[in-house]
Parts: structure tokens; sequence; C-alpha cells
């Protein structure tokens, strides 16, 4: 947990320097292709070791959360045929930056943005008792849901192009890690690179 450690004070700067926005936060996720060595880990259960069966083959799902300035915050995994809803507490809750001074760390933005995978009355019922505004399209299928910041949800190609650099490093683009916890000490390590 040496990583995790980095990051957090890493993130703790930035926040103590007003470098880290809290006013919009973007949700997304991307499969990432397990290599067929990534299998068969002694005596682990795949699904503990975020490798499902799609129709490619054995992969991961990152689940990411991004402040405003394109900067990860949180990152989940899960086998890669997981929903991204199901995810989203697990994105809200962990991320938690100390402040410089007393107080309880800051976890919760003022909103947070998502495309329509993460459409649903759960969801907005969640968001909405936790005071975080939702900026969520409807889905066709559903009836037009409250009225959304637009120009708000226009950002949120933040998280898509987050997820291009993290896929720079070939380490994150194909996953070849046998045990997920030392694939997310890669995701982790990438994402420290990424606050320098």
């Amino acid at each position: 947990r040496v990583w995790d450690v980095i990051l957090a004070e890493l993130q703790r700067q930035a926040d103590a320097d007003g470098r880290l926005d809290w006013s919009l936060h973007f949700v997304d996720s991307t499969v990432v292709r397990a290599h067929q060595h990534a299998a068969g880990a002694k005596g682990a259960d795949p699904s503990a070791e975020a490798l499902g069966r799609s129709r490619g083959g054995f992969s991961t799902k990152l689940h990411l959360r991004s402040e405003r300035g394109g900067k990860p915050l949180v990152v989940v995994l899960t086998a890669g045929e997981r929903h991204e809803q199901p995810v989203l507490s697990a994105l809200l809750r962990a991320g938690a930056v100390k402040r410089p001074r007393r107080g309880r760390p800051r976890v919760r933005p003022e909103a947070v943005v998502g495309d329509k995978g993460y459409s649903s009355g759960a969801v907005r019922h969640y968001l909405r008792g936790r005071g975080i505004a939702a900026v969520i399209p409807a889905k066709a299928d559903q009836s037009s849901g409250p009225a959304f910041d637009r120009a708000a949800y226009r950002e949120r190609n933040v998280v898509e192009r987050l997820i291009n650099r993290l896929k720079q490093f070939r380490r994150l683009a194909t996953r070849y890690e046998k045990r997920a916890a030392n694939y997310q000490a890669m995701v982790t390590v990438a994402a420290i690179l990424l606050w320098l």
C-alpha cells in the first residue's frame, strides 16, 4: 500500500494548493483485455482477481473517477463483464482527501458526470441522498428524466482523455498480472505519474 499512500499525499498537496477541483467529477469505465497468462493464479477465484469472461476472453474493467482537471482520484477493478452502476458507490466512497488543517477528509464532489450507463432511478436516488448533483442523460427507453446541465456534460471528454492517457502505459493497456493486487499497483503507479 506504499503507492496508495504516495497517491493520497499527492492529492492532498494538490487540494491544499487549490489544484484539485471539487465542483465536477467524472465517472467512466474501460475494459482491459487480460493476456492468456494472466489467468490461473494458484488457488485463486477468477472473480476475486478481477477477471471475467466476455466474448473476447478474459478481461478486467477499470472504473475511474476523475476530477475536473483530468487527474485520477479513484480506480476500482472488477471483472470485465460487470456493469458500471453497482461500482458507483465504491467510486464515490473511496478517494477521501485529507484537509490541510483539522477536519474530516473531503470525499464528495458537488456534481458527478456520467454517461447513459449510469442512468437509473437508483443511481439518481443515491446521488441525491448524498447531496451530489447528477449530470447524467436519460436513456432512450426511459421517461425523460430531470433536466441536466448540458454544458457540464460536454466536459465529459476529460475522463475519456484520462483513459487514453492511462492506456499509453503498455502495462495497463493489456493485463499480464495474475493477481488483481499487482495490477492495481501498476494502475496506482500510473496515476502517480499523471499527478506529478
